[in-house]
């Protein structure tokens, strides 16, 4: 793909995660044990993406904790600091003094294998000023929906359409390639949004925008039930993985899919019937039974305690033969837990 940064747009608090944001940012919710946005970095480094910019508000601190640099990670990690939340766009804008070139905008929540090299092929060919990615729903009606005309060419944004009424079932996924002409249009030090203010906006002056169409994966991490099933996607249907540093009783039975990371100890007669996620120092007293849920680090799961269908945060602690079933649970509070996608 050549030189080309990448603007992650981190968000702030993730408010339709809580409980489970109460204490740190999206981005550092494990997914499949790791913090959700090493998966992003992971992502853009496939396609050699290597320079990364990323927008913070909310506990910035813990973020750049894990991040650092991105060495770790062999990428070039910057941050640009909101003191006030300044929206999608307001946020790129932020960061312009790292944008020199043609760049890419995502938005960090978003788990997806769409193909960036074939995005941006897509968007040189048609000299775009902006090209959005799209993803279809059934049910456009929740959804900003942008309608092209044959040529992919965008003709106008529709904001949550009645869903009888809606012309396109084609939403807004949430990564961008922008020419750097666009920020001209993104007014500094203010709140400013991509999906109401700078694409309608650059629409009207005539700038060309296309929207890309993409069947594939894409999932927004965007409701505990969303995370759930990114988890759930990512652990696939077979086999269970163990680090060799976790301890089972002979007597434990442990049913695929299933992945538990190192430090866990599971009792004697304790029962773990996938899909289920681990994650360190987690300790499974005996006779326990743990089915369709995904446990954070040191958490503790008494004798004869009974979880299903459950998300629950580093630190809990399970009381012996609590029988517990739908819920997020943290060390401090609990909330419903209602599934599904």
């Amino acid at each position: 793909m050549g030189k080309m940064t990448a603007v992650i747009l981190v968000g702030g608090p993730g408010t339709r995660l809580q409980p489970l944001t109460d204490d740190r940012p999206k981005s550092l919710v494990p997914v499949r044990n790791r913090p959700m946005m090493a998966y992003m970095i992971a992502y853009l480094k496939r396609f050699g993406i290597e320079d990364i910019v990323l927008t913070l508000n909310y506990l910035p601190d813990s973020i750049k904790q894990v991040f650092g640099d991105g060495s770790r990670y062999g990428v070039r990690v910057v941050y640009c600091l909101e003191k006030e939340p300044l929206g999608t766009a307001g946020a790129v804008k932020n960061t312009e003094e790292y944008l020199d070139g043609t760049f890419i905008v995502l938005n960090g929540d978003v788990f997806t294998d769409l193909d960036l090299a074939d995005l941006l092929a897509f968007h040189r060919e048609r000299r775009a000023a902006a090209t959005i990615s799209l993803t279809w729903v059934d049910d456009p009606s929740a959804f900003g929906v942008v309608e092209t005309d044959d040529s992919r060419r965008v003709k106008r944004f529709i904001e949550k359409p009645p869903r009888a009424e809606a012309t396109s079932h084609w939403i807004n996924a949430g990564i961008y390639i922008l020419e750097p002409e666009v920020l001209g249009h993104i007014p500094a030090g203010q709140h400013y949004m991509f999906e109401k203010g700078l694409f309608p906006g650059i629409l009207e002056r005539g700038l060309p925008v296309y929207g890309y169409p993409y069947r594939g994966y894409w999932l927004d991490m965007g409701t505990p039930e969303k995370y759930f099933a990114v988890n759930m996607d990512l652990l696939g249907p077979d086999g269970v993985k163990y680090d060799p540093g976790a301890v089972i009783d002979s007597k434990a039975a442990v049913k695929a899919p299933a992945l538990i990371d190192g430090g866990c100890r599971i009792g004697r007669g304790a029962r773990i019937n996938g899909p289920v996620i681990m994650g360190r120092d987690c300790h499974v007293e005996a006779g326990a039974s743990i089915e369709n849920a995904i446990l954070w680090d040191s958490v503790s799961v008494g004798a004869g305690a009974s979880l299903s269908h459950c998300i629950v945060a580093s630190g809990t602690k399970v009381p012996a033969k609590a029988e517990l079933k739908d819920l997020i649970m943290t060390a401090t509070r609990n909330a419903p837990f209602h599934g599904g996608r």
